[in-house]
């Protein structure tokens, strides 16, 4: 494992990050299943052919050969002429921080939606590196039909294979969107207010989400054990009942294409009524991994599939509190929440901090019903909160908190059934 950083790293809070960042790059390569024997901070002077410098390319081919390295991860973006020499000098396979976490997606996916997503973001990577450099595939294949000619190269051949590989994929992955979107209209009859976990990978997402709902979403203390969404039913302190969200976790530098292809995972986080962003309080990096959430969110606004007013209906939780002297010992901030997922300190305040911004976002609203109309009249408790009711001969005054969405659900269905009624 080595981590090029763009200063010499005994420069105090450099060194701190660049630690942290070396940390957090061995985890990532240790959660498929690889043995780190060694690893190793250098200071980066760019060079265009092999990223490192001479000096440091030898130096450390000299230590891999002693350990008997097979796979090298270099902790940055690696261009594919950099990679191919690097893999000649080092004698041993090179990977870069985009190829590494393609292929921890590609051994998580477990649903059909997870392994499209993971299988176009790997094809976007691999048309990015057919170059010219590569000179295995420059070999050309004979010409066919009248045409003759030499005919087309085989990375011409690699390149549209691939081509053809990823519409048919996105075709695909547009169906998976449709069907979620059925589902989510089919939700949406019931509505139940969706709560979407975000957050850096290995925040506890996951232990959060079983410990709110009782479920057993796959805990471990790797980085992204959770690629698919989860989703369970939980009820609130004031009754309400909601449906909780567990996405897959972000990281630094995510690679573009996964940004792209997990776009549809993404969209619960879109669609929900609040979003929980779980910090990992203890980590000595929590700051900048807010920072790097952020981004992504932010990202998502700029190309449409978030509200800008997202950070309005966000409520930070900051988890692990157990590993830093417990929740009281966290300061906090307005907005955020101390928890922890393992002991279950703070999960109370979390329940009553999210019943307390869903009805934020609810309207009040005044209707008159008839006396012997008891299905509208249940179907205002079952999904608002009746506030007063004042029973008359002629009809029932009830004044109810609903959500904008079942309000406007609710009048359209009383228009429609008044044209009905001829009234």
């Amino acid at each position: 494992m080595l981590l090029p950083w763009e200063r010499p790293p005994t420069i105090g809070e450099a060194s701190r990050a660049a630690e942290a960042r070396l940390a957090e790059a061995v985890g990532l390569t240790a959660s498929i299943g690889l043995v780190v024997v060694h690893s190793a901070i250098l200071p980066l002077r760019v060079r265009p052919a092999t990223l490192l410098g001479e000096g440091q390319v030898a130096a450390q081919a000299q230590v891999l050969r002693e350990r008997d390295v097979a796979v090298v991860v270099v902790d940055s973006q690696l261009s594919p002429v950099q990679q191919r020499n690097l893999e000649r000098a080092w004698n041993c396979k090179v990977i870069d921080r985009t190829g590494l976490i393609l292929d921890i997606f590609g051994e998580r996916a477990a649903t059909r939606e997870g392994s499209l997503q993971v299988e176009l973001a790997h094809l976007e990577f691999q048309r990015s590196r057919l170059v010219r450099s590569w000179t295995h595939l420059e070999r050309q294949r004979g010409g066919f039909g009248f045409l003759g000619g030499p005919g087309e190269t085989q990375i011409e051949a690699d390149r549209r294979m691939i081509g053809e590989r990823i519409v048919r994929l996105k075709r695909e992955l547009e169906q998976v969107r449709r069907t979620r979107g059925l589902h989510r209209t089919a939700r949406q009859r019931v509505p139940f207010p969706v709560i979407a976990l975000v957050g850096y990978t290995n925040a506890g997402k996951s232990t959060l989400f079983n410990a709110l709902t009782g479920a057993d979403v796959v805990v471990r203390d790797q980085l992204f054990a959770t690629l698919d969404p989860t989703m369970r039913s939980l009820r609130l302190p004031s009754g309400r009942r909601i449906i909780l969200s567990d996405t897959v976790g972000f990281v630094s530098e995510l690679p573009h294409e996964l940004v792209a292809a997990f776009r549809a995972t993404l969209e619960e986080v879109s669609q929900a009524d609040v979003i929980l962003h779980v910090r990992d309080i203890s980590h000595p990096d929590s700051a900048p991994q807010r920072v790097d959430v952020t981004e992504v969110l932010e990202g998502m606004v700029a190309d449409g599939t978030l509200d800008a007013d997202w950070q309005t209906r966000t409520i930070e939780v900051l988890n692990k509190a157990d590993l830093v002297g417990g929740v009281f010992a966290v300061p906090t901030r307005p907005g955020s929440v101390t928890v922890s997922a393992i002991t279950g300190e703070g999960l109370q305040t979390l329940r009553q901090a999210i019943d307390a911004r869903i009805a934020a976002g609810m309207v009040v609203a005044d209707y008159h019903l008839a006396p012997a109309d008891g299905a509208r009249l249940a179907w205002l408790y079952q999904h608002g909160e009746v506030i007063e009711r004042q029973d008359q001969e002629a009809a029932i005054h009830v004044r109810v908190r609903l959500l904008p969405a079942d309000r406007a659900r609710f009048e359209r269905a009383d228009a429609a059934d008044a044209g009905q009624d001829g009234r």
